[in-house]
């Protein structure tokens, strides 16, 4: 049909490619019309603006795709000479690959940050948001492959070499990275069992005691209280001891290891500290703060105040404010505090 027209204006080229050029812009910008008087008023009338967000996307890369396709047809047809018309049309298709490359990432974007969250609200499914990332990184790490398959398609080049040697190589690299590889499929453990998750105060059987920042692929990290920032390998996580603060309440305990003078009403001790952990109000009425007598020390009757907090995160400040407290309630009790002391007896001769 496009050649029969193009023979009523006779047999000029460039003539014939302009105007293919200009035939593939109107309709594309027919095409663009109807996107916006049609598909956008029906996509209007719907509950979601899910199909709208799409329809966006497409609109332009739809109008450009067109405009290549043009661009092709009127190459074609300035009899040009083979190696160079190849030339230009892997150019244009490697444009049209690298457009509609573009659009699928901003697809995945969209669906992973905007849809899928949306679809799991309303279904109910639980998923932790640390897993996000990894899924994130294997749809982009899955849309390279296939702009790469492609790209090597368009301009013909023989994947079967390169994947023989990237089977070598990769084995080589597999063996290099081994430790890394095991602290990717420890990350994928630590997903699957979710001992603990963002905002978690744990403690490894290493020592280690902080909030969870990030939960990564490859290591955790956590936030000591001291503010210090600790990355630790998923495999040394996964092959670890953990509690766990927060689970499965977030209610801890707080002890508070205190002596009193000999000869001091212990009683009045017991009721003093009891009443110094009601005082404070971080401290949570149930379970109920109480004190127990628990030793006959060297120079001081030793007691011990076990009171809770909501969370792990108030147990500093708690015993902050619980040692402030019954230093200031001792002085009004009259409630002495000893210091550790030694009788020496010394032999004049």
């Amino acid at each position: 049909m496009i050649s029969d027209i193009l023979n009523l204006f006779g047999k000029n080229p460039v003539f014939d490619a302009l105007f293919i050029v200009f035939s593939f812009c109107l309709i594309g910008i027919i095409v663009d019309f109807l996107f916006i008087k049609f598909l956008f008023k029906i996509t209007a009338k719907t509950k979601t603006d899910i199909d709208d967000e799409i329809i966006s996307i497409l609109k332009k890369p739809v109008f450009i795709s067109f405009i290549l396709i043009g661009l092709f047809f009127a190459f074609k047809t300035l009899n040009l000479s083979e190696g160079i018309f190849k030339l230009i049309s892997n150019l244009l298709a490697t444009l049209g690959l690298l457009l509609w490359t573009k659009i699928l990432f901003k697809l995945s974007k969209f669906f992973l940050n905007v849809v899928f969250p949306k679809l799991t609200k309303k279904t109910k499914i639980k998923i932790g948001n640390e897993i996000f990332p990894l899924v994130k990184n294997i749809v982009n790490l899955l849309i390279v492959f296939i702009f790469i398959y492609f790209l090597f398609s368009i301009w013909n080049i023989d994947i079967t070499p390169l994947l023989a040697a990237g089977g070598i190589t990769g084995f080589a690299v597999a063996f290099a990275s081994k430790d890394t590889i095991s602290h990717i499929f420890s990350g994928l453990s630590v997903y699957a069992d979710k001992p603990f998750k963002v905002g978690d105060r744990i403690k490894l059987d290493g020592g280690e005691l902080g909030d969870v920042v990030e939960i990564g692929l490859r290591s955790t990290r956590i936030k000591t209280p001291d503010e210090t920032m600790i990355n630790i390998p998923n495999n040394i996580i996964a092959n670890s001891k953990i509690i766990n603060y927060n689970q499965p309440k977030s209610n801890i305990k707080v002890k508070i290891n205190i002596g009193v003078e000999y000869g001091t009403d212990i009683d009045l001790v017991k009721k003093t500290l009891i009443n110094c952990a009601k005082k404070i109000n971080i401290i949570l009425s149930k379970p109920e703060p109480c004190a127990f007598f628990v030793n006959h020390g060297d120079s001081s009757l030793d007691f011990l105040l076990v009171a809770w907090v909501e969370n792990p995160f108030k147990q500093f400040l708690a015993k902050d404010k619980l040692n402030t407290e019954i230093n200031k309630e001792f002085k009004k009790a009259g409630i002495n505090i000893p210091f550790p002391t030694r009788t020496i007896y010394y032999d004049k001769n």
